[in-house]
């Protein structure tokens, strides 16, 4: 019997998401005992949910998130054919290409093909590890932005959009914030430890063999995680075209939009320090290779806590604070950090860049959490208008959103970087060299964050 079937006899009646878990039970249950039963194996399955999610992190986002490490490798030790600048977007273009395609395979498999999420995960696996593999004998610039940029990305979303579809469908509308940020927190424990374990390998084996052992993780971890993700059986069970309809009433108010326009310039300025931080460490700071790889290490670890404190703040039902209220904080604050503390740094100046490094990382890599939050607000707005909404199309959307931004926010930073003037001797300056533009761009883009987000920006919400 397999997990799928073992979770049949729960039910659900509800549209959104996360609120199919209140209906868990039977309403018919026979005997106490029985429903204590049907409690106890839903939460062994949320539990087992909420795990895979955490596993899934690793190879979904590794490679994403440290690709700092790759993009300095190549451009101290580029032996490939055409112009190395290049490969600059393709830290960008990943995280694009995953997000943009998101809300597509959301809607996908949100209804019609639900009962296919897992084998749609397994097919991004085999997509993902023949996209590394393939990377791993270019010979050209554009082999690179192909294969890890466009089809290792196409591949780790076909991973990501199936399974997080059902660990919103597993949590409880009262904690899916809460699980999201959890899973965010294991995706930001990702990106601190693996810019260090791609480090070790590329100067032990070379890129090449770097990205084959990569293959490997890849494969073997999502596989393992990917069964331990059933799919909720109130998705199975909607069988009627009626129920299968995607609900689009959304779209008809602003506070949509609103929240869009912030993700956007969030993930054009998030990106950039990713691709960056780990050149501008050496170039500009002139720190030492184990250095700048600790900077990229440090700037994601902030989120690990940021992003269960962000969450649990979205959730939170002691000082209870409106969604915008929220999602304002991390921007204000990304904001303050890209200009005070990244603008500032000068040659030698480590300390000031481990303190934009925590900041920025501990605000910015909290943000996603905070969307926990505003799937209940539009929730509670869609009952009050007597409408229905589907969080999960919802929360791709937000996704394909902030794709969008990493996409403008790559092509705009490597147009400033080109735009620049380089310093004396090679060496670049802060205050007039080429990445000092990238960092005047970062700094702007988080305070656009801010005033999009401002609460005085629309009327209709109120702590």
């Amino acid at each position: 019997m397999t997990r799928n079937e073992d979770t049949s006899r729960y039910e659900s009646r509800s549209l959104g998401v996360g609120e199919q878990d209140s209906h868990d039970v039977e309403q018919d249950a026979s005997t106490p005992d029985q429903a204590d039963s049907r409690q106890r194996d839903s939460k062994r399955i949320r539990i087992s949910v909420l795990v895979g999610s955490a596993i899934l992190q690793l190879p979904i986002w590794g490679f994403a998130m440290s690709y700092g490490v790759f993009q300095e490798y190549y451009y101290n030790n580029w032996t490939l054919e055409g112009d190395r600048a290049i490969t600059g977007i393709i830290g960008t273009t990943s995280n694009g290409v995953m997000y943009l395609s998101m809300p597509f395979l959301f809607a996908l498999f949100a209804r019609r093909w639900a009962r296919k999420r897992q084998a749609a995960a397994l097919c991004g696996v085999v997509l993902a590890c023949a996209s590394f593999i393939l990377s791993s004998f270019s010979t050209n610039v554009w082999h690179l932005v192909v294969t890890q940029g466009v089809l290792a990305a196409l591949g780790c979303a076909l991973i990501f959009s199936p399974t997080t579809l059902s660990l919103g469908e597993w949590s409880k509308s009262s904690n899916r914030a809460v699980a999201y940020g959890v899973v965010l927190s294991c995706k930001n424990i990702v990106g601190s430890t693996c810019p260090f374990l791609f480090r070790g390998l590329i100067d032990r084996y070379g890129f090449r063999d770097a990205l084959r052992i990569w293959t490997a993780v890849t494969g073997g971890t999502s596989i393992l995680a990917i069964f331990l993700i059933p799919t909720h059986p109130s998705s199975i069970s909607l069988s009627t075209p009626r129920r299968r309809t995607i609900p689009w009433q959304f779209l008809k108010h602003k506070a949509i939009y609103v929240y869009s326009v912030a993700i956007i310039f969030q993930s054009a300025g998030y990106g950039i320090p990713q691709t960056y931080l780990n050149t501008y460490a050496r170039d500009v700071t002139l720190l030492s290779q184990t250095s700048a790889t600790l900077m990229l290490t440090i700037f994601n670890l902030p989120g690990i806590i940021a992003s269960s404190f962000f969450g649990y703040l979205s959730d939170n039902k002691r000082f209870p604070l409106s969604a915008i209220v929220v999602t304002s904080i991390p921007p204000i604050s990304s904001a303050l950090s890209a200009f005070l503390l990244w603008g500032l740094t000068s040659p030698g100046s480590l300390a000031l860049l481990i303190m934009f490094s925590l900041t920025f990382g501990f605000f910015s890599g909290g943000y996603s959490a905070t969307w926990g939050g505003v799937l209940n607000q539009l929730e509670r707005e869609a009952a009050e208008r007597n409408e229905a909404i589907d969080s999960g199309m919802v929360y791709g959307l937000l996704n394909g959103v902030r794709g969008v931004g990493y996409v403008t926010g790559g092509i705009g930073g490597l147009l400033l970087l080109k735009a620049g003037d380089m310093g004396t001797n090679g060496r670049t300056r802060v205050s007039d060299g080429r990445l000092g533009t990238v960092v005047e761009m970062q700094g702007e883009e988080a305070a656009a964050i801010a005033v999009a987000a401002a609460p005085d920006s629309w009327s209709s919400v109120s702590l």
